[in-house]
Parts: structure tokens; sequence; C-alpha cells
């Protein structure tokens, strides 16, 4: 009857240690990364797109919740990038546990003038609040570009269009617009499944890598609007 006894207590113990180890396990997880809030004056400063350590993670007003950026403890180079304003730059030391605030302010910078003659793209993709990025250069998010009379004006001729998102799959288009044409892009990102170090993004935020494309994926398209 006693080892009945004990082997049933046994048996309770090892069902309840999992349950008294793992919450001290993520609480320790959690106590080693810092937290980052950005915070910005202006609409300008808000949909702005972020770069961590050379990686895109969003744009600015997005970044909380559970999109906060998480960093393990050490220097990082924040980058805020917008288009027609100069990149915000600023090193950061990141504390183990420690909260930190990175108040952003853009600097407008020399506007080339567009040219007289400029062609229409018109950006749809979910999710919307992908970044958007021309010929290498970051230009907005995709909700800036869709919808009513938003869209991005462009000289004629070709150019790359890239779409991309933590998390996602980037999507590429070449485009190639005559002299006032409209050109539409469509596409649903498809979600990567090629995880990164957890500790730029909130856990279960992935990014993918430098060389993956999307382009070509079924259900993706960029054509002259109306066709």
């Amino acid at each position: 009857m006693k080892n009945s006894q004990s082997r049933m207590l046994l048996v309770a113990c090892a069902l309840l240690l999992p349950v008294l180890l793992f919450p001290q396990a993520g609480r320790a997880s959690n106590a080693v990364l810092g937290e980052i809030h950005f915070e910005g004056r202006s609409n300008v400063e808000r949909t702005s797109g972020v770069w961590v350590d050379g990686e895109y993670v969003g744009y600015l007003k997005e970044l909380k919740g559970d999109k906060t950026v998480m960093l393990l403890p050490g220097t990082h180079i924040i980058v805020v990038r917008q288009d027609g304003y100069k990149d915000f730059t600023r090193e950061i030391t990141v504390h183990p546990g420690a909260e930190q605030d990175v108040r952003v302010e853009m600097v407008r910078a020399m506007n080339q003038p567009l040219p007289r003659v400029t062609s229409t793209v018109k950006i749809s993709a979910n999710p919307s609040r992908a970044a958007v990025f021309m010929d290498g250069l970051f230009v907005g998010h995709v909700g800036e570009f869709n919808g009513g009379d938003r869209a991005l004006l462009i000289p004629p001729g070709r150019h790359r269009i890239r779409i991309a998102l933590p998390g996602y799959v980037s999507f590429e288009a070449d485009i190639n617009p005559q002299p006032d044409q409209k050109v539409e892009i469509k596409t649903d990102l498809l979600k990567s499944r090629v995880p990164i170090d957890d500790a730029l993004l909130a856990p279960g935020e992935n990014v993918p890598p430098p060389a993956e494309s999307g382009k070509g994926e079924p259900g993706a398209m960029a054509s002259p609007a109306g066709k």
C-alpha cells in the first residue's frame, strides 16, 4: 500500500515539475532582452521605415505591443528612413531587461524635383504594412500607395519594385512604364519558413533572407492599370 502511494506521489510531482519550471525559464529569457520604444512627433516619423543592424523590422508606428523590438544586450545601430528625408542614425547600448526610448526626428533632404512627365504606380499588397522599395531605396509602405488618389509617382522607364516585411518572403517586380502611364502591382506576400534570431523582433516574428524573393509567385502581378 505504501509503495502504491509513493508511486502516485512521484507521478504527481513529475506532472507538476514542468508547470513550476517553465514560467521561470520564460521570465529568465525576457529578463535578458532589452525593450526598445520608438517615438516620433509627426506622421513623417511615424510612417518611416526602421532598420536594426541592417535588417528592416517595420515602420515606426507599428513597432509596439507584440511587434515591440527586443534586442540582446550590447551595441546596436538604428537607422530610420523616409523618402525625401535624410536617414536618422543612432547607435544605442542595450542593457539586460531594460527599456529604452529612441526619439526619432527626420530632417528633410534636398529634394530632387519630379520630372515634368511622370508615371503612376498603384500598389496593393497583403499585408498592407509592408515596406516598398524602388531601385533599392525605401519609398514608404504599401498603404501609402493604394486607394483614392494615393500612388507612387516615378520617372518613366525601367525600375525595380520590391515589397518586403519581416516574417514574409519579399516580392520583386520589374516595371517599364511609359510617360503618363498608370501601372498596378498586386500581390499577397507569402509567409517565410526561415526563422531568424528572435533578439531582433518580438517572439514569433521572422524576416526573409536577403536572397529570397517572391518574384514570379502565383497570385502576384504587375500590369498597366485597367488591363
